[in-house]
């Protein structure tokens, strides 16, 4: 048997995991092979509905309405979904395959044989957010790291070197280093989604059961059907199905900044009256202002769309549930509504430097991310500028 698939047996039930590289060609003749060679009672894909929706329709995005995605606070979210989807498909395009087809093969075959086909993965959305919120202050910088040197990656990859990815030392090698470099993102984008996958198996109606998977979670899916099997485990995934809460720090966080800001301004003020407090006051709105202002302006807002920032910014900080971003974006959005061609555009244009500055949509969204950053390092700035004026 080959190594990209894995039988396990537990008692009256087989389940089959076939694992694929998800931009490989081999990869969709092994799940045509195998379906047509089995043929098991239910076929089990490594998919959410959501995905599979805009597999079926990839027109999806013309419906994506830019100012509703910025009031639910989804904007750094909907930039890694793109960041993360336009680097599969750049790599898709050095071996001729587009992402998701061995997905896409299955479905096919099973609908031809009349096998029912049940998507097992975890809403994308989700993962994503989990992904983010479970990561500290350092984890998130760096995952912005991952996901900005992944957006303009000119990385080329062969055929060979796909093949290799169902390899299990090539995946190890892989498994081990995300987890030494980022251990939360492994956990949310792996482990948790091992656990998810095998329960949702699990639960497909059949004696044989046969799952196409990433090749990186046949090991991880195995063992916990085996755990589900034995009743080591429960198949309730309800815990890592759930955005987490923000922590007490990141609460806390939210209204931090605001106090220690006010609560330098008034002591400005006790200590050497209201010029001394103005001139505090004034220079922290002139940081965090003028930072929010360059990072809008750095994405290539509109002069409006920088004044924005520039005048929001305070009210950006002193509040923990708007940002910066989120009225300098909304600004842009109005000044510059997406058009049509944005729409159709947005998966090519996503994939280069320049393309990301044409498109509306996408610059609304650099624009939301810069002017955040600038308007946070702004505050990190002025705090300790304003605390040292107090001993002058």
């Amino acid at each position: 048997m080959s190594q990209a698939i894995k039988q396990v047996t537990l008692g009256e039930r087989e389940f089959i995991l076939v694992g694929t590289a998800h931009i490989s060609r081999e990869s969709i003749m092994d799940v045509r092979s195998a379906i047509e060679t089995e043929r098991p009672d239910c076929v089990a894909i490594e998919l959410d509905d959501q995905r599979l929706e805009g597999m079926k329709n990839p027109d999806s995005w013309k419906n994506l309405d830019i100012i509703k995605v910025l009031k639910k606070n989804q904007g750094l979210v909907l930039m890694a979904n793109l960041v993360l989807a336009s680097f599969q498909r750049r790599l898709g395009s050095d071996v001729g395959i587009k992402p998701g087809e061995e997905m896409k093969a299955a479905i096919n075959i099973a609908g031809e044989l009349g096998i029912p086909a049940v998507m097992v993965d975890r809403p994308i959305q989700v993962t994503l957010r989990r992904a983010w919120g479970k990561n500290s202050l350092w984890g998130k910088c760096k995952l912005l790291a991952v996901l900005l040197s992944s957006a303009f990656s000119r990385e080329k990859i062969s055929t060979e070197d796909v093949e290799n990815l169902k390899n299990s030392n090539e995946m190890d090698s892989m498994m081990n280093e995300m987890a030494d470099y980022l251990p939360v993102v492994k956990s949310v984008l792996i482990d948790e989604r091992d656990m998810y996958l095998a329960s949702h198996i699990w639960q497909c109606t059949g004696s044989k059961v046969l799952a196409v998977l990433g090749a990186g979670h046949l090991p991880g899916v195995a063992a916990r059907l085996e755990q589900l099997s034995s009743g080591a485990i429960s198949a309730d995934t309800s815990a890592i199905e759930a955005v987490p809460p923000p922590s007490f720090a990141a609460r806390s966080a939210g209204w931090l900044f605001p106090l220690v800001i006010v609560a330098l301004v008034v002591a400005g003020f006790w200590a050497g009256g209201a010029n001394l407090s103005g001139h505090m006051l004034f220079r922290w709105l002139l940081w965090n202002g003028s930072l929010a202002a360059l990072g809008t302006l750095l994405a290539g807002g509109h002069i409006l769309s920088v004044m924005t920032a520039f005048v929001c910014a305070p009210i950006g900080t002193l509040s923990p549930v708007l940002g910066v971003g989120f009225f300098a974006g909304l600004m842009q959005a109005w000044i510059k509504k997406p058009k049509v061609e944005d729409m159709e555009r947005l998966n090519d244009d996503i994939m280069s430097f320049w393309g990301i500055y044409r498109n509306r949509i996408l610059r609304v969204l650099l624009i939301f991310f810069l002017a955040t950053l600038g308007g946070a390092i702004g505050n990190f700035i002025a705090v300790p500028s304003l605390a040292a004026s107090l001993f002058r």
